[in-house]
């Protein structure tokens, strides 16, 4: 085996670690928050989020 198709290899396993990562990260992320705070592009959203909480339990 040459070099470069050593070289070419690490780089797939490389490609492949890097991808599995991003899938569980994004799996972790959806388990962990709410899709409409993930969707929301408002600024202070957790305090958003807090401040309908909190006018669900008064309802």
């Amino acid at each position: 085996m040459s070099y470069w198709e050593i070289l070419s290899y690490a780089a797939w396993i490389i490609s492949a670690v890097l991808l599995l990562w991003i899938l569980v990260d994004a799996l972790s992320v959806s388990r962990q928050f709410d899709e409409s705070l993930l969707m929301s592009s408002r600024e202070g959203a957790d305090e958003l989020m807090a401040e309908l909480e909190r006018e669900e339990e008064q309802s």
